[in-house]
């Protein structure tokens, strides 16, 4: 096989490793947020509820999450699974995953905020809401970039993970090429591809943290 031929294989592996990588993030982050107001949540419910979540996303293999949330309807209710819930499973599983990260990454960034700034605004007459979303959150998105991109860009090498369900992603299509040419060179191209992403995103965040710097 050539080289063009292989690469031309990989180009779909490759747009289906970028899928997963943004799809999980517009759903990981705002859902993130959410789990971190419950974790820091006044009833108790709740924040035992947010802490157990986190901690068992946190506490058990992405692996493992992703083959119970494709296997799991299945096996515990009995509904037939057809191929194209892969796809579906995949983007759940990243998504509460990395949801349970971001979490954490956001509950250190706001408590980490002087109460002073709570209570500033609040002889100004700004409402929490106000508060929270003028205030505060923006210079807690600038405390918690630095964590934020190793997060993300661990996402990007974790996307490989999806091969355990038989996702065609870019690793799982250069894992079958390489096999059947039995060939180094798509493993070589899978690497170039995923430290080339790697270092798209770290400098679009790199960039972003100094857009962020005036609240130094």
């Amino acid at each position: 096989m050539s080289v063009s031929a292989m690469l031309g294989q990989l180009s779909a592996g490759m747009v289906t490793t970028i899928v997963i990588f943004v799809m999980t993030l517009v759903f990981s982050l705002p859902l993130g947020l959410l789990i971190s107001f419950g974790r820091m949540s006044k009833n108790l419910f709740i924040r035992n509820l947010a802490k157990i979540y986190i901690s068992i996303m946190r506490g058990t293999p992405l692996m493992l999450q992703l083959l119970v949330v494709y296997f799991g309807p299945y096996y515990i209710f009995g509904i037939a699974i057809s191929s194209s819930y892969r796809a579906y499973a995949v983007i759940i599983a990243f998504a509460i995953n990395y949801a349970a990260y971001f979490a954490e990454i956001y509950r250190g960034g706001i408590e980490s905020m002087p109460q002073g700034q709570y209570e500033a605004a609040k002889v100004l007459g700004y409402t929490k809401a106000q508060t929270f979303v003028k205030i505060i959150m923006p210079q807690v998105v600038k405390r918690i970039l630095p964590s934020v991109t190793n997060e993300v860009i661990t996402l990007v090498k974790d996307t490989s993970l999806a091969f355990s369900i038989a996702y065609a992603e870019m690793f799982t299509i250069a894992k079958a090429i390489a096999n059947s040419q039995r060939s180094m060179l798509p493993f070589v191209a899978a690497a170039v591809f995923y430290y080339v992403f790697n270092f798209i995103v770290a400098a679009l965040m790199e960039l972003w943290e100094k857009k962020m710097s005036y609240y130094k």
